[in-house]
C-alpha cells in the first residue's frame, strides 16, 4: 500500500490534485480545468491516485466528484514518518557502540 501511495505522489501533477482536493471536493471538470493538460492526461493522473486510495470518486449526476482520502494519506506519513524516526534510533545506537 505504501510503496503505491508514495509512487502516486511522485508526480508533480498528482502532487497539485492532491492539494487541491485537501481543500476540499471538486468534480473532475473542475480539476481539468486547473491544469494546462489534455483531459485525458489528467484523467489518467486521477486514475493513479483513485488506485493508490489516495481519492475517492462519486458520481453525481453526469459528473464525477473527487475528494482527497484522508485516511490513506494519514497512513501514508505515518510510515514515512516511522521510517525517519527508525534512521534516527540506527544513528544514535552506531554512535552509542562507538
Amino acid at each position: 500500500m505504501t510503496n503505491n501511495v508514495f509512487s502516486a505522489l511522485g508526480h508533480p501533477l498528482r502532487r497539485q490534485v492532491m492539494d487541491l482536493l485537501r481543500k476540499g471536493p471538486r468534480t473532475s471538470g473542475e480539476l481539468a480545468d486547473m491544469f494546462d493538460a489534455s483531459w485525458p492526461t489528467v484523467s489518467r493522473h486521477l486514475a493513479v491516485l483513485k488506485d493508490a486510495d489516495l481519492i475517492t470518486a462519486e458520481r453525481h449526476g453526469t459528473s464525477i466528484i473527487y475528494r482527497a482520502n484522508t485516511s490513506v494519506i494519514e497512513d501514508a506519513a505515518a510510515a514515512l514518518l516511522a521510517l525517519i524516526g527508525k534512521d534516527n534510533g540506527d544513528d544514535d545506537m552506531k554512535e552509542a557502540a562507538e
